[in-house]
């Protein structure tokens, strides 16, 4: 989701493009828009939210940002998101770029500035479970113009399969819809956990598991964003559902806190597209994810890449099948702990 921004050095001097830089640097508010943007994307209003500031003050500062290379702009539908840019190496400064995120992200977190985003994610979480909390009756039906289940269901047992997990004691699938893929996991582990936060959601699931006679499947009401008292999991599987949640990058790092070392986290999600349409219709908060953030994020949350598909639909929309690992300790930590 991230775009890195770039100084127009034609029309200035090095040193001007600079003193560009160390002047939107040279603010404590701008340096604190920084350390909110480090792995969250944020709409203007919602900046201004956070910091208790007016539109108009934090437009000003987000042009300023955004002058220097330091923030970088995605317009989702009507919306445009404001995320922190990447160090570009042309530049000549980057290393100083670097460092000075770098150090803004060794600083102590802020309580005041946590509540606030919590808060945000709070507001965006709520409109998602308000739109799914409509459909008792099952998904709604323009899910099947984005990416109907039977089209990965093949490519992501395949991928499953292949992995190289701790054992097959335990799968957890967050957010199972209608439950479509739970027969298919009941198969491959001894014991399935389903997580939703949507009753109607998670009823459709139990009917499907009794429907099928599934006796290792436990479907459980809980916000998967939250801490959960849940034994480590093999394999953790997500389908489509990163998309709705409203911290991504935060939901990578729970997601990796419930697997086993040696486990793995499978991601099918939809790739960056610009059809704004699924917000209104699909309840969609962001419009895909490119590849790059996924991996980024990954790395924060203790996670590395490993296999990766990828499968063109109708409609213009294209998914990622992604596998995430979570490393087995090395045999210096193993020491270090014992």
């Amino acid at each position: 989701m991230n775009q890195i921004a770039q100084i127009d050095t034609a029309l200035y001097s090095p040193t001007d493009a600079l003193a560009t830089f160390c002047k939107a640097a040279g603010d404590s508010l701008r340096l604190d828009i920084l350390r909110v943007l480090r792995n969250d994307s944020f709409g203007v209003l919602e900046l201004a939210q956070i910091f208790s500031m007016r539109q108009s003050g934090m437009s000003h500062h987000l042009k300023v940002l955004a002058n220097a290379g330091l923030v970088s702009a995605r317009r989702e539908g009507n919306s445009i998101f404001y995320r922190r840019s990447l160090p570009a190496p042309e530049v000549s400064w980057h290393q100083l770029h670097a460092q000075l995120l770098t150090e803004l992200d060794a600083l102590p977190a802020d309580p005041a500035q946590l509540a606030a985003i919590s808060q945000i994610h709070g507001q965006r979480a709520e409109l998602s479970r308000q739109f799914f909390a409509r459909f008792a009756d099952g998904t709604p039906a323009q899910q099947d113009l984005i990416a109907h289940f039977g089209l990965y269901r093949e490519p992501l047992l395949a991928l499953i399969d292949t992995l190289p997990l701790p054992a097959r004691e335990l799968a957890i699938e967050v957010g199972p819809g209608e439950g479509g893929f739970l027969p298919s996991l009941a198969a491959q582990f001894q014991h399935v956990i389903a997580l939703d936060n949507a009753e109607s959601m998670l009823d459709r699931a139990r009917q499907q598991c009794s429907d099928a006679g599934l006796t290792n499947v436990q479907c459980l009401l809980a916000d998967a964003l939250a801490p959960q008292l849940l034994p480590p999991a093999d394999c953790l599987v997500c389908n489509m559902v990163l998309h709705h949640m409203p911290a991504p990058a935060e939901a990578l790092r729970r997601f990796a806190d419930l697997l086993k070392p040696g486990g793995s986290l499978v991601l099918t999600e939809l790739c960056s597209h610009d059809q704004s349409w699924v917000r209104d219709t699909c309840g969609d908060l962001w419009l895909g994810f490119d590849q790059d953030d996924i991996a980024r994020w990954a790395t924060d949350a203790g996670l590395e890449v490993g296999l990766s598909q990828y499968i063109g639909l109708r409609n213009g929309f294209q998914l990622q099948l992604l596998q995430l690992a979570k490393p087995e300790p090395s045999s210096s930590e193993e020491r270090t702990t014992a």
